[in-house]
């Protein structure tokens, strides 16, 4: 009898391992993609758009930072503000005061530049259909396992958003265009995000499943601006962007933050707008998909020949050498980026430039002590 009892409760205890297991591998697979795609468009000219570019960049570099290679990531930037004549600090693209952080770095690809970035080109990009010329860094290379990041900054209004001030794409054209991707099965999951005053207006014609949007304020609201350098004499960012890079610095490419964690990054009183979200075209839940599965790409691997029993714990490698000592063997990874000096900077050593206020505050001064001296009749000698 005893026999039987232990019997009985070791098949109990292998079954519930083996559920387990199986439960683990399911989640792993849960996703179904097996590669990683973005497209990062800033659609704005000129030196008062600098924060477009600003936005940007700080997401190419936390999905560079997060595993996605530049072979993956289609840059579209309408303007050069790292070589613009009005910048201070050419070659750079901040997007914290003070020029903490250098967003532009020494490594940016950039795919589409300039004049380039147009309504035509963003829409043959998104469905393939470009000349046979194009090289292979400008094209989307998507399959029905891409999970795909499509990333929007610029100036909008309800139910556009506007290229190079000069011509425009709608949220018909839009919708359109991600039908055509999932009828032509260049996308497995679609995450879209646009930071545009009523950037939820973008998202509401969206009729193609297995897609997901997020946008910065509802319709009739405007998105903000963030972050006034007067070094600079621009806004660095948005609003909802900035929140957005905080919250993506303290994720890891292991991290277990969803997509429920990502629709709380800028509440209202952050935001100032409203930001909205849509996710009745996701066929998952959004609690059940990870950050990294849009953020993210690269997987640690090792290459065995040997059989694995994955019921059990894996044991590290031992070599035997010939003076008969056992030396383990380690294996490293690098990160694709030093993120502690991009993501996580510290100050460095700057030329100082006033804070906020400072000038105004010293003329106020001068004058206050120029009238208290000679009054107003001397106040032609100043002029």
């Amino acid at each position: 009898m005893k026999i039987l009892t232990l019997l009985s409760l070791l098949a109990t205890h292998v079954s519930s391992d083996s559920v387990n297991i199986e439960d683990n591998v399911g989640q792993f697979f849960s996703s179904g993609h097996t590669n990683n795609w973005a497209v990062l468009v800033c659609t704005s000219r000129f030196w008062f758009n600098y924060r477009h570019v600003a936005n940007t960049l700080s997401v190419y570099r936390s999905v560079k930072r997060l595993g996605i290679p530049d072979s993956h990531i289609v840059l579209m930037l309408a303007d050069d503000m790292a070589c613009n004549h009005r910048n201070p600090k050419p070659a750079t693209v901040f997007s914290h005061k003070n020029m903490e952080l250098n967003v532009y770095g020494d490594d940016v690809e950039v795919d589409y530049r300039g004049y380039e970035v147009t309504v035509e080109n963003f829409l043959r990009v998104l469905t393939g259909r470009l000349p046979p010329s194009t090289p292979r860094s400008k094209r989307l290379l998507s399959d029905d396992r891409s999970n795909i990041l499509i990333y929007l900054t610029g100036h909008g209004g309800n139910g556009f958003l506007k290229f190079q001030d000069s011509e425009e794409i709608s949220n018909v054209e839009l919708a359109d265009a991600f039908q055509q991707m999932w009828q032509k099965r260049r996308y497995n999951e679609l995450l879209f995000i646009i930071d545009t005053c009523q950037g939820a207006s973008m998202y509401e014609r969206f009729y193609s499943p297995n897609l997901m949007a997020l946008a910065s304020s509802q319709v009739g609201e405007d998105s903000l601006s963030h972050q006034p350098d007067l070094a600079i004499g621009v806004h660095l960012m948005d609003r909802y962007t900035f929140y957005l890079l905080e919250f993506l610095e303290d994720i890891h490419p292991s991290s277990k933050a969803n997509m429920n964690d990502l629709f709380k990054v800028c509440p209202k009183s952050q935001c100032v707008s409203t930001p909205g979200h849509r996710t009745d075209l996701f066929l998952r839940d959004p609690g059940s998909a990870l950050i990294t599965d849009f953020f993210g790409s690269v997987r640690k691997v090792e290459i065995t020949m040997e059989t694995i029993n994955l019921t059990h714990p894996i044991e590290q490698v031992e070599q035997t050498f010939a003076n008969g000592e056992l030396q383990k063997e380690t294996y490293s990874y690098v990160d694709q980026l030093p993120v502690s000096e991009i993501i996580h900077q510290k100050p460095k050593q700057r030329d100082w430039h006033p804070p906020d206020g400072f000038i105004l505050g010293l003329w106020t001064l001068i004058l206050l002590v120029f009238f208290k001296t000679y009054g107003m009749k001397h106040l032609k000698h100043i002029f």
